[in-house]
């Protein structure tokens, strides 16, 4: 028996001898040849320069002769290859690269390797299809076949294969799974953003079932509050705010989006849905007002309002954050880079940058202190009369023109502003909003399609009664449109319609208007707000036709609230996409069309070339970066780290996946086998045996991954400033379940406000406001929620892909002296005693599981024990101060030393941690 097994294992050393000589000629370009061409020559052969006519960027370009005629790179013959000959030079006028560290030998021979085998190019792994990989079979060798494995009892679904191949590979151990106390704080923080109610923990904790664990998750998916915790991460990708940011930084109506987001995950709308409405639900057939609303993902730019700036300048940052926030939120990719120069690093041109600008650039806002357009919310009786308007005209009206008549009454679009408005002889754009006109006053209004119109509807506010507000047509002494005497009756804006001849063809429109009671230059009296040019509405003669005509011109000239939202004009209002010159705007290039970039999937057949067909693309099942995103950071939110650590960028700069196989499984599932339902890949990552590990390990392993790349135990990590928050207000009893509305102001360090000067106050929130969930918190772009920042929240004015953890002494100065936390310290002192009976070791004992989720150890409950001592030794002293910090004239000494070890217990890492 030896003999044969001597000679089988002669029989496997030939064979590995002579495979291994095979392999090694292979060189992997993504691994071992790409981060050479990075970090030795894409910076001056790269997108953002050629220098010498060569370029790496892909391998077309990299085959071309340089300008020197030569060829950097022939494929099989690094003998002939330029570029082996520089970087092997001795010369320093000729190695490259030029005036830096030569390369290692070990750099060089792997390139003349890579030559030699074709100078294969490949994509990096996160531009390649989307595959379903082969779960791991953990096949035993045949001498172990009757032995039992841990992984044949530690594995619970495919998740835990692939981790569980990962770790044997390491010859590293899982953890056993953490105590059912344990799991169910961290599963219940990570589903729900809250410790788990006392009625679910009780039944968790007393259901032995082998299904006890599976029907928590469940119960927590299906919880109200799982849409209020996930809305939170994705705000961050949206940059939502209540306010409109720059120097004014001024309010922002826009609340209804965040409210869309949560009633979005709570519905688990499928992701390719939710992606839709986002970015284009404006263009899907006969949109919702929630469609509508969704658009206004992309409306949370920032507006620049303030007097004197260029609204064209600042309406074109509005579109290039749009491009920027959809590669980064949508695809993981960075592309900011590329509104200014072909990419360093990755495939992308210079151009395709605004071909995918294109998609957006059609979108009527046009940074306006209004910030039309807008979704109008009509209220109590308007919005019966609403309903009952658009009854009537879908009803009576042809599809198409109950599209125009509605789109008009919900959104006033499509309409012209009067920033549009120039060439101002004795009138100005007030304050660069409005446009005001005094006496004399002349101005002109370009490039107006009047074909087949005959009707102006108008917005304005005006003064005096006696002034004349004349229109011409193409010049100051063209052909009168009309002229008419300006209504001022009642107060405030007004909105009219005027009436003229049917007009053909697109004409500059040239405006005079004379007052003679306005007897100095300087008095201003017109003021317009924009110019709808359109067929008259409403001009049949059907049944309740009159009522209807009532209804519509009460209802365009109410006043409501209103949510910014997308929309795109007719072709009447068409605007050129062009190349910017190095990024800058006002030197426009070359003018292209929509399109998308050639490493990636084309455009699905048919697909228009706006903004819905781009959302057609990105959702497309053959686009690889769409799921492979989101799954990401769904990753990344339950274990710290996503399976590709940098969830911006998961391009070659970009730190690749730890398991990329895990990664994309997820990535297939979600598209294919669970319908895009973030519930239920969630729902699998959760169940998974990697998430329930203990999170305590040994310290060989700590020091060997201490990151927890390797998956080897469960996460332990900080929560999130919402969290933190979020948890500290359940333990105390006080968290309002109040859902949606505008934002509220909780406790805030006063005089925060006043650095950024825009005239408004941080107004403290009334009631069970001043104790909702933290998704709900008024969040000012120039002035954040100060603990919360401290949190690693980000400011919101642009997109965050990811929230970096931080630890600093100021985050304990937080938790043990903001305001939020000594009240609510406080409250739950004062609960504890009223609940809790005893001496005061059982007191303390109550606080700390309530709040940790389980008792304390005798080690710990002593040093919280002690200091009670001390502060109430303190507090008998002090009877002013023991009123001052409980804010009560009543407050006894010992509930002032209980309340301090509140205080104490919200600040343990325990208490922090998950």
């Amino acid at each position: 028996m030896k003999k044969y097994l001597l000679l089988l294992c002669g029989l496997l050393l030939l064979v590995a001898v002579a495979w291994l000589p095979w392999q090694s000629h292979k060189v992997d370009y993504n691994i071992v040849v790409k981060p050479i061409l990075n970090k030795h020559c894409m910076s001056c052969h790269g997108g953002v320069k050629k220098k010498g006519g060569f370029s790496l960027l892909t391998r077309e370009e990299a085959l071309q002769p340089t300008e020197s005629g030569k060829i950097a790179i022939v494929p099989g013959k690094p003998g002939e290859s330029e570029l082996i000959r520089r970087i092997s030079s001795h010369d320093q006028e000729e190695r490259m690269p030029y005036r830096k560290d030569p390369l290692q030998p070990e750099e060089i021979s792997i390139l003349k390797q890579w030559i030699e085998d074709g100078a294969p190019w490949e994509l990096n792994w996160a531009y390649r299809p989307v595959e379903n990989p082969a779960i791991p079979t953990n096949h035993r060798p045949w001498w172990d076949f009757f032995s039992k494995k841990q992984e044949d009892h530690w594995s619970i679904n495919n998740v835990d294969r692939f981790v569980w191949d990962k770790l044997q590979q390491e010859k590293i151990q899982p953890q056993p799974a953490a105590a059912k106390e344990d799991i169910l704080q961290r599963v219940s923080m990570d589903l729900t953003g809250l410790p788990p109610s006392t009625i679910i923990s009780q039944q968790f904790l007393n259901d032995t079932s082998a299904f006890a664990y599976e029907r928590l998750v469940d119960s927590l998916l299906a919880s109200p509050r799982y849409g209020e915790r996930w809305a939170s991460m994705w705000l961050d990708l949206a940059r939502y705010a209540d306010s409109k940011g720059y120097e004014r930084d001024a309010g922002r109506y826009i609340w209804h989006y965040r409210d869309w987001v949560i009633r979005a995950f709570n519905a688990d709308m499928p992701y390719d849905q939710f992606l839709t409405e986002q970015l284009a639900g404006d263009l899907l057939p006969d949109p919702t007002d929630d469609q509508y609303i969704a658009t206004a993902f992309h409306r949370n730019t920032m507006t620049n309002d303030e007097g004197g700036t260029d609204n064209e300048e600042f309406r074109t940052a509005a579109v290039i954050d749009r491009v920027n926030t959809t590669w980064e939120a949508v695809m993981g990719t960075t592309f900011a880079c590329v509104q200014c120069h072909s990419h360093p690093y990755d495939p992308f041109q210079h151009e395709e940058y605004y071909q995918f600008f294109g998609f957006f650039n059609q979108t009527r806002d046009n940074d306006t202190w209004e910030e039309y357009p807008v979704l109008r919310h009509f209220a109590g009786e308007d919005s019966l009369k609403a309903l009952a308007f658009q009854g009537w005209v879908k009803q009576n009206e042809t599809p198409e023109e109950a599209t125009r008549i509605l789109q008009f009454v919900k959104n006033i679009q499509p309409s012209l502003y009067s920033i549009n408005t120039d060439s101002f002889l004795n009138c100005e754009l007030y304050d660069t909003k409005w446009l005001t006109m005094r006496n004399h006053a002349r101005c002109r209004l370009k490039k107006v399609d009047l074909t087949g119109i005959s009707q102006l509807i108008f917005r304005y506010t005006a003064r005096t009664k006696t002034g004349q507000w004349t229109v011409r047509l193409d010049s100051t002494t063209g052909p009168i449109l009309f002229s008419t005497k300006i209504d001022t009756s009642g107060k405030g804006r007004k909105m009219i319609a005027i009436d003229f001849p049917e007009q053909t063809g697109s004409h500059d429109l040239f405006f005079q208007y004379e007052n003679t009671q306005l007897k100095k230059n300087e008095d201003a009296d017109l003021q317009f707000d924009i110019f709808h040019f359109t067929k008259p509405y409403l001009t049949s003669d059907k049944p309740g036709f009159a009522d209807a005509r009532k209804q519509f011109w009460e209802l365009v000239r109410t006043s409501t609230w209103e949510t910014p939202i997308l929309l795109d004009g007719p072709p009447s209002f068409h605007r050129e996409t062009h190349v910017f010159e190095r990024g800058n705007w006002l030197v426009p290039g070359k003018t292209v069309s929509p399109g998308t970039p050639k490493i990636l999937p084309p455009m699905p057949a048919g697909a228009p070339l706006n903004r819905l067909g781009m959302a057609q693309w990105l959702t497309n099942k053959n686009h690889p970066l769409t799921s492979r995103t989101i799954v990401n950071r769904l990753w990344e939110q339950l274990f710290g780290y996503g399976l590709a650590e940098t969830l911006e960028d998961l391009g070659s700069q970009g730190i690749p996946p730890t398991q990329p196989q895990l990664l994309d499984h997820l990535a297939w599932n979600l598209m294919n086998e669970d319908n895009w339902s973030i519930k239920k890949i969630l729902r699998e990552m959760v169940l998974s045996a990697t998430y329930r590990q203990d999170n305590r390990c040994a310290p060989d392993l700590l020091e060997r991954d201490p990151q927890n790349r390797l998956l080897a135990r469960g996460p332990r990590i900080r929560l999130s400033a919402e969290q933190l928050r979020d948890k500290a207000l359940a333990v105390c009893g006080v968290l309002s379940s109040k859902m949606y509305g505008a934002g509220v102001m909780p406790y805030q360090p006063a005089g925060t406000w006043k650095t950024p000067w825009n005239g408004s106050d941080w107004k403290m929130s009334e009631g069970e406001d001043r104790y909702r969930r933290a998704v709900y918190t008024y969040w000012k772009r120039s002035s954040g929620y100060p603990s919360a920042l401290l949190f690693d929240a980000s400011q919101r004015a642009v997109c965050t892909a990811r929230r970096v953890r931080t630890n600093t002494p100021l985050q304990a100065l937080v938790t043990m002296n903001d305001s939020t936390f000594v009240d609510m310290a406080c409250i739950l002192a004062k609960k504890i005693t009223a609940e809790q009976s005893g001496d005061i070791r059982q007191k303390i004992s109550r606080m700390f599981e309530r709040a940790i989720g389980h008792a304390p150890t005798p080690e710990k409950i002593k040093p919280l024990v002690d200091l009670y001592d001390k502060a109430a030794v303190l507090f008998r002293k002090d009877p002013l101060q023991t009123e001052k910090f409980m804010g009560e004239k009543t407050a006894q000494p010992e509930d002032a030393a209980l309340a301090v070890v509140a205080n104490a217990v919200l600040n343990l890492d325990e208490f922090v941690m998950k």
